[in-house]
């Protein structure tokens, strides 16, 4: 299987922000962010994995600052790390006020994936080929992370 680089999957994600949006104080509710951060990675997986892929886990997700109705919501998401069947994906989530330009870092996430076949089955996913220290600096991150989870999945068991 040819491998691939994190560039030929990567994407960057544009949203208004809408009055729907939000609460009546004008607070775009966390959810709404959510669910963009949900498809921006799951189309980030996809196009890694060139087919079917689903959500089997975000890490800890913290709001650093609010997004208003109004705001351009902006998504840049990634892969970070590839194991054999699945994909750590990394995202970066912003508000732009679109009136002044002023950007503010909103929350980053991880979030993991797994390529399915049209069983449902888990299926092979292309390598990751690394050749900035950048893409190399955030494979061993998700290692790190990956390495940790499973720590704590068998103090679990």
């Amino acid at each position: 299987m040819r491998g691939r680089r994190p560039a030929d999957s990567s994407v960057i994600q544009y949203e208004v922000m809408l009055s729907k949006d939000a609460n009546s104080a004008g607070n775009v509710h966390g959810g709404v962010v959510v669910k963009h951060i949900f498809t921006t990675a799951g189309v980030v997986a996809s196009r890694h994995s060139r087919g079917n892929a689903v959500t089997v886990s975000i890490d800890a997700l913290d709001f650093y600052n609010p997004i208003f109705a109004d705001n351009l919501l902006i998504l840049k998401s990634t892969v970070n790390m590839v194991g054999r069947t699945s994909m750590e994906i990394g995202l970066r989530a912003e508000a732009e006020d679109i009136s002044s330009g002023k950007l503010n870092h909103v929350t980053s996430a991880y979030l993991t994936f797994v390529a399915l076949d049209s069983d449902g089955r888990p299926r092979e996913v292309p390598p990751l080929v690394l050749k900035t220290k950048e893409e190399k600096r955030r494979e061993r991150d998700a290692l790190r992370r990956r390495s940790a989870k499973l720590a704590q999945k068998a103090r679990k068991e």
